[in-house]
């Protein structure tokens, strides 16, 4: 297919992505700009507020934990699956991604059940004595941190698995016979050839993560504000939509600043990667 042909089927898309996405955004976010005496005074105010620093904060660590936590449980369950058979493999992503298919709503709804003062866990720590009152779970930035992983593990494990179907199990009995053991030969020949996923699946999760409002809502409360949550309150509750802008570009910013660093780590690990080699 010719190059000029190619864009004109691009162009549609292109002509729907601008009049939906782009003009509407910028239309919201480029008054922000102006917004004070001198420009970018709104942003400058945001960073110098303690209350808004420390919800910006709070997004950015449980958005870095739910990446982290997702990586780490999720590299290697994908790893498992795409060394299984064929028939095992479909079966164990249709599990993985089994969550995915109800609503958030509900899977906050049954993580309430588990961490409130009467759910699970606190019924089982009263009932053997671990805990003389219940435990105060819910409602925490450890609520939030648990309910995202729930909510962004399937997307980790499905990216990541996708890739590791490519490699051939021949690499893993190459690094094997030349001496190394499985977890030496995994980090030298299974993750850097991974780091695609890897990185996609990572994005995808911060992303999701940061921006992601119904379990931060149910999960943390008003008293553990995120970014997303505090967006709705500008704007629904207290009507300040110029407020709710600045929150979104500071937050389209960080988005894209994350994207760069993720890309240049991945990069810098596969050169690394192949001096090692």
């Amino acid at each position: 297919m010719k190059k000029s042909n190619a864009f004109v089927m691009v162009i549609p898309g292109l002509v729907i992505l601008s009049v939906c996405l782009f003009f509407p955004l910028l239309r919201v976010l480029i008054p922000t700009l102006s917004i004070g005496e001198y420009p970018l005074q709104a942003y400058a105010e945001f960073f110098q507020d303690a209350y808004y620093l420390k919800i910006f904060l709070r997004t950015l660590k449980v958005a870095v934990l739910t990446t982290g936590i997702c990586m780490i449980a999720g590299v290697p369950t994908a790893y498992f699956i795409s060394r299984c058979q064929k028939k095992w493999r479909g079966i164990l992503l249709s599990v993985s991604i089994f969550p995915m298919m109800t609503n958030s709503v509900i899977r906050s709804f049954a993580w309430i059940n588990i961490l409130g003062s009467s759910g699970i866990i606190n019924r089982f720590l009263l009932t053997t004595g671990l805990a003389e009152k219940p435990v105060k779970l819910l409602y925490t930035d450890f609520a939030i941190v648990i309910g995202s992983v729930y909510l962004f593990l399937p997307l980790m494990i499905v990216t990541v698995a996708g890739v590791m179907e490519n490699i051939g199990d021949d690499m893993m009995e190459a690094a094997l016979s030349l001496g190394a053991d499985r977890f030496r030969a995994f980090l030298k020949i299974i993750f850097p050839m991974s780091l695609p996923g890897i990185i996609v699946g990572g994005i995808l999760v911060f992303t999701g993560t940061l921006t992601a409002y119904t379990t931060p809502q149910l999960l943390g409360g008003n008293k553990n504000m995120v970014l997303s949550t505090f967006i709705y309150q500008r704007a629904m509750t207290i009507g300040d939509w110029d407020g709710a802008a600045v929150i979104s570009l500071i937050m389209i910013v960080v988005t894209l600043v994350v994207i760069k660093g993720m890309n240049a780590l991945a990069a810098r690990l596969d050169r690394r990667g192949g001096s090692d080699a």
